[in-house]
């Protein structure tokens, strides 16, 4: 069920928590060459001791009860590759078919993305609202590249690329007043030295001026095209994260070789700035859905165990009310039978009969009583289900079993 989830699942077995099986979602969250299947999880994760969890684990094992987790703090590795991560989620025990319990079974979804989002979106709301006015990336990215062609002073076409996940591709954002053949050529370009100005300023993550494509080295491959779309200059910057991570690059073309002049590099830096905070913020929805989406999933699990959990206390309390209602039953039949008269001999001698002295009083939860013998007495007990020794002279079975 959870082979293809986002929810991270693992089954764990025994009072040291071995690792019986997992899916991917939990590998890819605990790192795959951390993982060791068949090891108890405090051997290959020996952080979470200090953290509690391994507590955690006993406390589920010993007691039977589940456990529910919500935005847990968890610092994943140690050292320099140690991480801050956020979970929901739930150990509950694995049972076997008398019921004990056999293990723990691990579900969990981390929403340390969502709480990364909140943090970015609550430090750059307001100015995200008044840039992007929480339009879509390409009609956000259209219409700066429109206004940066509107403000410029001499003619320019703007072009927005945008970086792949792996930061090797660059894909088509926006670019208004270029050619739409020009634009499909370059969608997908990669990224790296000497791939024309933008591929370059990818890789460099530095700002890249091509003066006049018919002469640079870098426009190689791509000056046919360039020609063919009436293109002489460009000049391309990178647009970084704030962490530094690519997030694609931005050009500005001309129609004859230029050389950009201080106004135009502070055009180029301003809009690339504000293309950052456009694209950022694109991301963190994308990344926002996705793990409310997660979280969703996961929460929707914790209520089905929750519901489980609740149905076992109440057929719990059912069992102990039908107990205290038999050892009842029970009580007012040894107080009915109290005042009957001894009889000489023994009654449980059956159809042979049983000349031995009555000594002891035996009764059960229906109201029958009888004496007997010593002997009989001891294979009702044995062998007739709810009898119990209801003889007030002898102190009850304590005192019987004393003599």
């Amino acid at each position: 069920m959870f082979g293809q989830s986002m929810v991270s699942f693992a089954a764990l077995s025994g009072p040291t928590h071995v690792l019986e099986s997992a899916n991917p979602a939990f590998f890819a969250t605990i790192g795959e060459d951390r993982v060791r299947m068949g090891a108890p999880v405090a051997e290959w994760m020996p952080e979470l001791a200090g953290q509690g969890f391994i507590d955690l684990l006993d406390q589920v094992y010993r007691t039977g009860e589940p456990y529910i987790g919500r935005g847990a703090r968890v610092v994943l590795g140690t050292g320099a590759q140690a991480r801050e991560g956020f979970f929901d989620f739930i150990y509950e025990p694995r049972r076997d078919s008398t019921g004990n319990v056999i293990g723990i079974r691990s579900i969990g979804v981390e929403t340390t993305q969502v709480k990364q989002a909140q943090r970015l979106m609550a430090e750059h709301r307001a100015l995200l609202e008044q840039i992007a006015r929480q339009a879509p990336l390409s009609e956000v990215l259209d219409g700066m590249a429109r206004s940066i062609e509107t403000i410029a002073p001499q003619e320019v076409l703007a072009s927005v690329l945008l970086a792949d996940s792996d930061g090797a591709h660059l894909r088509h954002g926006a670019a208004p007043s270029l050619p739409d053949f020009y634009n499909q050529a370059i969608d997908g370009i990669a990224t790296g030295e000497g791939v024309g100005s933008c591929g370059t300023a990818a890789h460099r993550r530095e700002p890249v001026i091509a003066a006049d494509i018919a002469t640079d080295p870098f426009w190689a491959d791509f000056r046919d095209l360039a020609e063919q779309a009436g293109l002489a200059a460009c000049w391309s910057m990178p647009i970084l994260a704030r962490d530094g991570a690519l997030l694609g690059t931005f050009a500005m073309y001309h129609r004859s070789p230029r050389t950009p002049q201080d106004t135009d590099l502070g055009l180029i830096q301003i809009f690339a700035n504000t293309a950052a905070l456009a694209i950022e913020r694109h991301h963190i929805e994308q990344e926002k859905a996705a793990a409310e989406a997660r979280a969703q999933a996961a929460h929707d699990a914790l209520a089905k165990a929750m519901q489980a959990e609740k149905k076992l206390r109440a057929e719990a309390e059912q069992r102990a009310a039908a107990a205290a209602e038999l050892n009842a039953q029970m009580r007012a039949a040894a107080a009915a039978q109290a005042g009957a008269q001894r009889p000489e001999h023994c009654q449980l001698g059956g159809s042979r009969g049983c000349a031995q002295p009555a000594e002891i009083k035996v009764a059960d939860s229906w109201g029958d009583a009888a004496w007997g013998c010593t002997n009989h007495v001891e294979e009702a007990l044995l062998n007739v289900r709810s009898v119990f020794i209801a003889s007030e002279e002898l102190g009850g079975l304590t005192a019987y079993r004393n003599r």
